[in-house]
């Protein structure tokens, strides 16, 4: 008896996802439990299991497919590789059945699409009212095709222009024509369903939150010397190596604690303002910017967060993130410091109103007491959302990490 294998739960708010790589062929044995294929979602990307030891006997979905949750991906047969030639027939006989389903896993992905008996989230229908737009021409991506206040910010951003623009994009190419003798040196290569989302919602950012980005430098030497004296001790006692980031997510959680608009974020005409912090920490991969999220931040000891954000970083490189890791940030930070950047004005993480970007330590001449000397410094750059937080509170934000980071006794003392 065949064993389907069908698309797992995705998450909050996922309701598709891409093919990405069959780990396994038809005919191939499979153990139960073993990785079969890797789905690439919004957010992350997930090893499909295999639901039962056999032979696959078939693969319905197709690198590079989108389905939706529950859809048919393949079939796992009974007995092992060697049995796989004599099924197949069986299994060609068979080939109505998939077929059949197929079109069951086309109106699931397809769903979303469908009008819901939903009523739109709260302050959806708030941002609906606000402008002028129906439920019945959003696509909701909730629960049962409800509509978010992400897809009618998805909705206005396209300015409702959607009728006209198929018409105008089916008349003009996406691109203009390459060059006759450089055509045949380029490649194509399709855009993986985490990088398509990068760019949306980086351009949505940009589109909708009024971003403006304040600088200020900071003199690394404490913090360099604190680092220096223990951090032989403080890895054999915790088992983690002493970073920046520990003290950085502490002075981070201490202003948002004090400027708490630069930790609050817009819901349609309301001000959300979070009593918590929940950091999240701008991670490069292979794969793309993912951003893992350390939960309650401001609750945890610097040990505590260079512990988590080992683990993170460690998914995020393994593909192992979960879904749970990704979510109900409050502020993020980035460091392209890693790679050399001296300075940079770091994008929004929406629907977050505030994103700090670390950067390159430097050696620089600096006025100290009346005299030059040579110090260690750091550029900090704080991109906020203007119509929530304002210029004093976001560079007073900006001075009190700076503080906190010169005089590191601060975060140990709670100060």
């Amino acid at each position: 008896m065949a064993t389907e294998i069908r698309v797992p739960t995705l998450g909050e708010s996922v309701s598709e996802a891409t093919i990405g790589t069959w780990f396994k062929k038809v005919g191939d044995t499979v153990n139960a439990d073993e990785p079969l294929l890797e789905l690439e979602t919004d957010k992350v990307t997930i090893e499909v299991p295999a639901p039962a030891s056999g032979t696959l006997s078939e693969i319905v979905a197709k690198e590079g497919e989108t389905v939706g949750l529950g859809a048919l991906l393949g079939q796992i047969g009974e007995g092992a590789g060697a049995g796989a030639a004599p099924a197949a027939k069986p299994a060609e006989a068979a080939a109505p059945a998939p077929a059949a389903e197929k079109p069951a896993a086309d109106a699931q992905a397809a769903s979303p699409s469908a009008p819901s008996s939903m009523p739109p989230a709260p302050a959806a229908a708030k941002m609906l009212a606000e402008n002028n737009v129906s439920a019945e021409d959003v696509d909701g991506s909730g629960k049962r095709g409800q509509v978010l206040k992400g897809d009618v910010i998805a909705a206005v951003n396209r300015g409702l222009q959607a009728p006209a623009a198929p018409a105008e994009q089916a008349k003009a190419p996406a691109r203009g024509p390459s060059n006759a003798a450089d055509a045949p040196r380029e490649e194509r290569v399709k855009m993986t369903r985490l990088r398509q989302t990068i760019a949306k919602r980086l351009k949505d950012a940009q589109n909708t939150a009024a971003m403006l980005t304040t600088y200020n430098e900071v003199d690394m030497k404490a913090v360099m010397d604190l680092r220096t004296k223990y951090k032989d001790v403080f890895e054999k006692k915790h088992g983690v190596k002493l970073g920046f980031m520990g003290f950085f997510t502490k002075a981070v959680t201490h202003a948002l604690k004090e400027l708490p608009a630069v930790n609050a974020e817009i819901d349609g005409t309301d001000l959300v303002y979070k009593n918590f912090c929940h950091v999240g920490m701008a991670v490069g991969t292979d794969k793309g910017l993912v951003v893992p999220v350390i939960r309650d931040a401001d609750q945890m000891s610097i040990a505590q967060i260079e512990k988590e954000l080992g683990r993170l970083a460690k998914a995020a490189r393994d593909g192992s993130l979960s879904m749970a890791d990704m979510q109900g940030g409050t502020f993020t930070i980035t460091n392209g410091g890693v790679y050399g950047s001296l300075m940079s004005s770091p994008i929004l993480n929406a629907p977050q109103s505030g994103i700090l970007g670390m950067h390159k330590i430097q050696d620089r001449p600096v006025v100290v007491g009346g005299q030059i000397v040579i110090r260690p410094m750091m550029y900090l750059a704080l991109s906020y959302d203007h119509r929530i937080v304002d210029g004093k509170e976001a560079v007073t934000f900006l001075v009190r990490v700076k503080e906190s980071l010169e005089d590191p006794e601060r975060l140990v003392l709670d100060l």
